[in-house]
């Protein structure tokens, strides 16, 4: 890798899996910059529902994906059960997709200044948004277990919600992603495998830093 290659972390892995904060935290760990790619869904899923249109019409949500402005990404409605059960239908669209590669692209390959390279996740980042990425994580966990830490985000939220409704949400949620003929979730052969369901945070930190020191320092950073 050149000195003026930016260098790319990409983190994969369904919902509340924790990959989320996992890559906030190595981003402001390593002085990286950080992209939450899910969040590009989401503000899509967002302008469809403002808007009321239909999610499943390809032309309206890709109209909306090209008119996403970055700076509505720490927009707090993004967090919201509608949001996120939209933005899973939107992703499945060909088209969508293909409109926000760009911007993703970008940011991993011309990070804001001053970071020395990029931390993105989501879904398909090391399989298909930045296959050369030096280093691939793909964290996972139970279904039970994400759907306990999804239950306990939305309650303290102030949401009212029952966990086997949010259980059978979690496993629709993964079988669309995983089944969606454009980038499937799905591990990048060489990516590393990072099981968190019986992690905290921390651990899961220290476990992911290891890895990347070790990357940084066989590229020279």
């Amino acid at each position: 890798m050149s000195e003026t290659r930016s260098f790319v972390v990409a983190i994969d892995g369904p919902a509340a899996s924790g990959k989320g904060t996992l890559a906030r935290r190595l981003a402001e760990r390593f002085g990286l910059a950080h992209l939450d790619t899910g969040k590009l869904y989401r503000a899509t899923a967002l302008l469809l529902l403002d808007a009321g249109a239909d999610p499943a019409d390809p032309e309206a949500a890709t109209d909306a994906a090209r008119r996403v402005d970055p700076a509505s990404l720490g927009d707090p409605r993004l967090l919201s059960e509608p949001v996120a059960r939209v933005s899973s239908v939107v992703a499945a669209i060909p088209e969508l997709r293909a409109a926000l590669l760009a911007m993703q692209r970008d940011f991993a390959a011309h990070p804001p200044a001053p970071a020395r390279g990029a931390v993105l996740d989501g879904r398909d980042i090391g399989t298909a948004v930045c296959p050369d990425a030096a280093v691939k994580l793909f964290v996972n966990a139970s279904p039970e277990a994400r759907a306990e830490r999804r239950a306990k985000e939305l309650r303290e939220r102030g949401a009212a919600v029952i966990y086997r409704d949010v259980l059978q949400d979690m496993k629709e949620r993964d079988a669309r992603d995983s089944m969606r003929r454009v980038a499937p979730l799905v591990a990048a052969p060489d990516a590393v495998i990072l099981d968190t369901t019986g992690l905290d945070a921390d651990q899961a930190l220290e476990q992911a830093s290891d890895i990347i020191a070790r990357a940084l320092a066989a590229h020279g950073r």
